[in-house]
């Protein structure tokens, strides 16, 4: 009798407890995106945080000084492999990264050589899902309308301070939070990557 009712006891307090947890839309998701889709933006999701935290994301993401790294002119970024994020676009299908990403073509000065760099597709069902989040966040909002109004992923358009800050517009366990975090340090780790070696040369030639 008395394991009858722990287990009761046990369950109820399950109940109480799974219904206090605060459960997350993923509506935005299942308007812009397939099945195949929403698979790949989670590999995605997961893939960054794996490299940036291996412990609890939030708790990491809010402990890592990000000041100082910004005094050195790197960001949270830098932990992540390129080689790996690299493997990771493999991974994916290419209809779920041309809904996300493009490569356009970056002049670099003095040196007026010309290479391709990763920037953002304005029009893309991304856009179009971080449009809805922007919906009822309007922090959200605003850096969707940054990236539809110049194509680019940008280190200004989202800073730290804004996400540290703004924890009802940031919430770091939201799954939607994470994947837009994801592709925008994502793209600012290509971009500051990709052409570094390349960069390096034409510049000492200057120097």
């Amino acid at each position: 009798m008395r394991k009858t009712l722990l287990l009761i006891l046990t369950i109820v307090l399950l109940q109480v407890f799974n219904s206090c947890e605060k459960s997350y839309s993923n509506s935005e998701l299942k308007a812009n995106f397939t099945t195949e889709q929403i698979a790949d933006l989670k590999e995605i999701r997961e893939f960054f945080k794996k490299e940036i935290c291996n412990s609890n994301f939030k708790t990491c993401f809010e402990k890592t000084n990000h000041d100082s790294l910004q005094v050195k002119g790197v960001g949270i970024w830098t932990k992540i492999d390129f080689n790996e994020q690299k493997k990771l676009y493999k991974s994916i299908s290419e209809s779920t990264f041309n809904e996300i990403w493009m490569f356009c073509e970056t002049t670099y000065f003095p040196s007026k050589i010309k290479a391709k760099s990763l920037c953002a597709v304005a029009t893309g069902k991304y856009q179009k899902y971080l449009a809805d989040i922007g919906k009822t966040n309007p922090n959200i909002a605003k850096y969707a309308e940054k990236i539809e109004a110049s194509g680019n992923f940008s280190g200004l358009n989202l800073q730290y301070h804004e996400i540290l800050n703004n924890k009802s517009s940031f919430d770091l366990n939201d799954p939607n939070i994470q994947l837009i975090l994801a592709i925008h340090y994502l793209a600012l780790k290509d971009q500051v990557t990709r052409n570094a070696d390349l960069v390096e040369r034409t510049e000492s030639k200057f120097l």
